[in-house]
């Protein structure tokens, strides 16, 4: 299992969805929650709200948080890891495109990463 002390500051980040079940809003519909955070640190890079109808970021998505993370570092990662069982299929091209490796990995896997911010997002839209 990965752990945060494994990594220094901004050698792998962590693309993930911070909610568990669609945020229902009346006026625009059903909206998942992703966020870029850098492993080492846990810090929270980026986030943006995307349709739930949609299969992940898309790429225009995916690019402005990889290069809002970017901007918080000025220079890219030299790994994303993305939970295998989220759809993130332009977040993992556009990294590629970057030079970054994309490491597919259990979400399971990245609880020591991720568990906190997911609790915390938990706690506050339910």
């Amino acid at each position: 299992m990965c752990h945060p002390n494994q990594f220094q500051v901004n050698e792998a980040w962590v693309a993930f969805k911070l909610n568990d079940r669609p945020i229902h809003t009346e006026q625009d519909g059903d909206f998942d929650f992703f966020a870029l955070m850098d492993a080492a640190s846990c810090f929270i890079l980026s986030s943006a709200s995307v349709s739930a109808r949609s299969a992940g970021p898309s790429k225009l998505e995916s690019r402005r948080l990889l290069k809002q993370g970017k901007a918080h570092k000025k220079r890219w990662p030299k790994t994303l890891f993305v939970p295998s069982e989220q759809p993130a299929t332009f977040m993992a091209a556009e990294a590629e495109r970057q030079g970054i490796a994309v490491v597919r990995i259990s979400e399971d896997q990245l609880l020591p990463f991720i568990g906190e911010a997911k609790q915390g997002f938990r706690e506050r839209f339910g």
